[in-house]
């Protein structure tokens, strides 16, 4: 999203609900991978996706390797594994069966991947999707594709890696909206083309500009069968208090496509104290928030929190706690992740 850093003050922690970390003794991705290479029998419906975004601080635009918070390019692929077996166990704690990642040319193509890959492992053998989506530099942040030879290899290595692993999914890029409604469906769909060994089932092609407008993409019949990811934010009406008008909001930018629908960012304020289960008292985050999770509920999306966590962010829904791999997540606003269980029906 185009983000600013998120207003709000820390305020109350709350709830601890985390995990410790128990050793890793694996040594390589190839020993931790999971090997099963069939498909489910039937794809899951996209309100099977309830999960939360692991973020880099730096709001996953960078140069040199995006890094989810918690982890750092100088681990081995074994801490890799332990760091985030913790962390998504304490997203599993929360209720969460999916986890979004940021992936970019410099973390697949460089070093950094043979590591990387103990995330997506620890979260996969936890049982959880794994939707990896693509960010640009943070140096160019046009909305487009940086570099189309490292994007191109940077997938292949990916789709190498990871496509007869029916839990990841792949999102060709976040938010492009450097590119018209009609250049961004056509470099979609050069990608399913190239692509076409991973199950359309297992891709998720954002909206159009924010990734705001699911409709476009939707009615291309060259990307039909794949999955649709729609982001949308209460700062970007700040003066809008009522439910009613979010709610309509909402559903405008998802016109008849519900079914394939993923919300896969969304967020507020979680480090303010405010109360998302009480009154609105004039509050459009609360407004927001509880739009969202109603519609969510309502249409059978999926959704995918922003983030579930991300250092120094106030929409960050939990606080890292611990050193070492021995971590846990705190929750900072219970009645966020109460609205959480809410859109789940859980």
């Amino acid at each position: 999203m185009p983000r600013e850093n998120h207003r709000g003050t820390a305020c109350l922690a709350a709830v601890l609900a985390g995990v410790t970390a128990f050793g890793a003794a694996l040594a390589s991705p190839a020993s931790a991978a999971p090997g099963d290479a069939s498909r489910p029998a039937s794809p899951p419906p996209v309100s099977d996706f309830r999960g939360v975004n692991w973020a880099d601080p730096r709001d996953n635009y960078a140069d040199d390797a995006v890094v989810p918070s918690g982890l750092s390019t100088s681990d081995s692929y074994a801490t890799t594994y332990a760091k985030s077996k913790a962390i998504i166990g304490g997203f599993s704690e929360l209720g969460a069966n999916t986890v979004r990642l940021p992936v970019n040319p410099t973390s697949v193509n460089g070093p950094f991947w043979k590591a990387y890959r103990g995330a997506i492992d620890a979260a996969t053998a936890k049982g959880f999707k794994v939707i990896l989506g693509y960010w640009e530099a943070d140096n160019a942040k046009d909305g487009k594709i940086d570099d189309q030879a490292s994007w191109d290899q940077m997938w292949a290595r990916i789709t190498s890696a990871y496509a007869r692993n029916s839990q990841v999914y792949f999102e060709p890029m976040n938010e492009p909206f450097g590119y018209t409604s009609q250049e961004w469906r056509d470099v979609a769909a050069r990608w399913v083309t190239t692509h076409r060994f991973i199950p359309r089932d297992r891709i998720l092609i954002g909206g159009i500009k924010y990734s705001e407008d699911v409709k476009p993409v939707c009615a291309d019949s060259r990307l039909d069968g794949t999955r649709i990811a729609l982001h949308n934010y209460g700062f970007w009406h700040t003066d809008w208090t009522s439910v009613d008008q979010w709610k309509q909001d909402f559903k405008e930018r998802i016109g008849t496509c519900a079914s394939r629908t993923v919300l896969d960012e969304f967020g507020a304020t979680m480090t303010s104290g405010l109360d998302y289960n009480g009154p609105v008292n004039g509050s459009g985050e609360i407004a927001y928030i509880q739009a969202a999770t109603d519609t969510i509920r309502e249409l059978g999306l999926g959704s995918v929190y922003w983030p579930g966590l991300r250092n120094g962010d106030t929409y960050s829904l939990t606080t890292l706690q611990g050193t070492g791999t021995r971590l846990s997540l705190k929750v900072n606003n219970p009645s966020g992740l109460d609205r959480l269980h809410w859109a789940w029906k859980q």
